[in-house]
Parts: C-alpha cells; sequence; structure tokens
C-alpha cells in the first residue's frame, strides 16, 4: 500500500462548535463520529492509506473507545476503511470495481423514485427541491463552496427519496457510494461540470413537475451518466495512482 499518513497530518482540528459531531446533531455518539469520519474520507481531507488512530480520535471526539471503534467498524463496512486488529486502521484505496457497482446501483433505483414522483408527488417535495437548486446557484462558481456544493447535491437527491418514502434506501445507496462520491472529489471538475449539475436537477423537477414518467426518468439517467466515465476514471488513476487499488 506504500507509506501511510498519520492521522495528524491530515486531520484538520475539529472545531467542534460547527462539526457534524455537534452536540446539536441527533443520534448515538457512534454514529456522529461515523458521519463526521466518512465525510472527511468521502471529501478527501483524510485521503487512502491515512492512518486513523483510535487514541487520537477518542481524543479528538471526546469519548471513549467504544463509540470510535463503532464508528471505524461501519465504516469498514462501506467499504472506507480496513481495521487490523491490535494494530492500526487504514483509509482504503478506491476501488474501481465497488465504484462502478454503486454507480449502476444508483441509477436503477433513482429511476424508480422519479418514475413514482412523476405519477404522485406532494407539491412541499418540488418546493424543497426547488430551493435546493436554487442555493445551488448561489454558490456554483465559488470555488471556496465546492464541498457545501455537493453537500447541497446530496440533499436534493435526498429530498426525491424522501418524496417517495424510502428515506432507508437513500441511506443504504450512501453506504454503498464512498468509492463513487471520492472519484466525484478527486481532481479538478470538467470544465462546465457544476453548471451541467444544476442543469440536470432541473431537468428532473421539469420531468416530475410535467407528470410525465418517461420525461421524469429521461432526465434522471441522463443526469446520472455523467457522474462517472471509465475514461475519466483512466485519467484520475493515471494521475493519482497512490489513490487507486492495484488492479
Amino acid at each position: 500500500m506504500g507509506q501511510t499518513k498519520g492521522i495528524g497530518m491530515n486531520f484538520p482540528t475539529l472545531d467542534m462548535q460547527g462539526s457534524p459531531f455537534s452536540a446539536s446533531v441527533g443520534g448515538s455518539a457512534a454514529t456522529r463520529i461515523y458521519l463526521d469520519l466518512r465525510q472527511r474520507i468521502i471529501d478527501l481531507h483524510l485521503p487512502p492509506d491515512t492512518t486513523l488512530s483510535r487514541a487520537d480520535l477518542t481524543d479528538r471526539y471526546k469519548v471513549s473507545q467504544t463509540p470510535v471503534r463503532e464508528a471505524l467498524q461501519r465504516l469498514e463496512q462501506d467499504g472506507l476503511v480496513k481495521i487490523f486488529p491490535q494494530s492500526r486502521t487504514l483509509v482504503t484505496r478506491i476501488d474501481e470495481k465497488q465504484m462502478f457497482e454503486a454507480y449502476f446501483l444508483r441509477i436503477a433505483v433513482e429511476t424508480e423514485v422519479v418514475r413514482r414522483l412523476a405519477n404522485e408527488c406532494d407539491p412541499s417535495v418540488l418546493s424543497k427541491a426547488k430551493s435546493i437548486l436554487r442555493m445551488k446557484h448561489a454558490i456554483v462558481h465559488d470555488v471556496e463552496q465546492i464541498d457545501m456544493f455537493y453537500d447541497f447535491d446530496e440533499a436534493f437527491h435526498k429530498t426525491l427519496f424522501d418524496g417517495v418514502g424510502q428515506s432507508g434506501l437513500h441511506q443504504l445507496l450512501q453506504s454503498k457510494s464512498g468509492h463513487l462520491g471520492r472519484i466525484r472529489r478527486l481532481g479538478p471538475p470538467p470544465e462546465g461540470k457544476f453548471d451541467l449539475i444544476l442543469e440536470g436537477h432541473a431537468s428532473i423537477i421539469a420531468g416530475i413537475e410535467s407528470g410525465d414518467e418517461n420525461q421524469a426518468i429521461a432526465a434522471i439517467r441522463d443526469h446520472l451518466k455523467d457522474t462517472v466515465s471509465i475514461s475519466r476514471v483512466e485519467a484520475l488513476r493515471s494521475q493519482f495512482p497512490d489513490y487507486f487499488n492495484v488492479a
């Protein structure tokens, strides 16, 4: 795997007031640690081969080792870390097979989500989706807000899942999509990528609002087809060889 990187080199100091781990966020300590670490791994703030020390994590999160251990176990189930018992925990490299499996699953599931919404959709769902789209437009060209743009992007899709009563399915899809998420954030985005995302979301809303399931399905499939491509993955693997599993 090459030389590993210690957590102190790649893990910025946590701002507990504004962090996802803030006490205002619901869920157990293990869940909040899991969500915070997962986001940092996907955002590449914790890159592949980073060593995660349980002692450092318990100190940073001000918790016992039990919730840290549970959080790391969940991350291992997601394929984002590898736990070596009595030794160390490493952030995994990007697994292309798992990435393309998640991509296939996402297309299949979200196609059905928008089909159902086109046939029956609560107006509040469209209202929320439009609000998120407006917020994305406000920051689309601000390079300092890329992470927030991706957060809004995920919130948009979650809104669609919530609209058909499948928030649990969205969570399951998220757990399978860690490698896909990292690919999306690796390297500079193709020119015009974020504008295309906004256009795609607008088309999805229009398809659902029209009540035409074929239009909605075509919009979501066209939107998702640009999520990842073999040529882009090959280019990124050439540029960042230490970020990928050896084939």
